[in-house]
C-alpha cells in the first residue's frame, strides 16, 4: 500500500488586512484501503492542522503523535522563508501520521484530509451530528470533485 501526501501551494487570503492567514493544498494520493477516496485536494490553514494534532493526540493513547512546525510569530527571514520552512514542516507532520495505523484509524483525519468540511462541521459529523456520515461526507467531496474544480477556477 501507498500513500502519498503533499502539502503546496502556499497561499495567502485576505493579504493586508489583519485577519490575513495562509492556507497550504493538501494533495492525497493513495491505494491504501484505509481511505474512501483514493485522491483527494483540499485546502487547510495551520490552525486547523493544530486542531487535528490535539484531536488525534485525544484519541490516540500512548501513541506518540508526531510534532507541527512551531507557530513562531518572531522570524529572523523573510515572510516567503518562514511559509516554506511551515509548508515543509506540515508536509512532514502528514506523511509520519498516514504512516501510523493507529492514527489512521482516526475519522477526523480522513475527514481533515478528504472534504472541506470546517473544523466545527468535522467534528458534528463524527459526533454523528451532521447530515451525512464520514463516509458519505468524503465520497460527496470526492464526487463533486471540489477539489479539482476549486483549483482550475482560482487560475488566472
Amino acid at each position: 500500500e501507498l500513500t502519498t501526501v503533499r502539502v503546496q501551494d502556499p497561499r495567502v487570503q485576505n493579504e493586508g488586512s489583519w485577519n490575513s492567514y495562509v492556507d497550504y493544498k493538501i494533495f492525497l494520493h493513495t491505494n491504501s484501503k484505509a481511505f474512501t477516496a483514493k485522491t483527494s485536494c483540499v485546502r487547510r490553514r495551520y490552525r486547523e492542522f493544530v486542531w487535528l494534532r490535539r484531536q488525534l493526540q485525544k484519541n490516540a493513547g500512548l501513541v506518540p503523535v508526531p510534532e507541527l512546525p512551531g507557530k513562531s510569530t518572531f522570524f529572523m527571514g523573510s515572510m516567503d522563508e518562514f511559509i516554506e520552512k511551515r509548508r515543509q514542516g506540515l508536509q512532514q507532520f502528514l506523511e509520519k501520521v498516514v504512516q501510523n495505523v493507529v492514527l489512521l484509524s482516526d475519522s477526523r483525519l480522513h475527514l481533515f484530509l478528504q472534504s472541506q468540511l470546517s473544523v466545527p462541521e468535522i467534528e458534528a459529523c463524527v459526533q454523528g451530528q451532521g447530515s451525512q456520515t464520514v463516509t458519505e461526507a468524503i465520497l460527496h467531496y470526492a464526487m463533486s470533485n471540489c477539489g479539482w474544480v476549486q483549483e482550475e477556477e482560482s487560475r488566472p
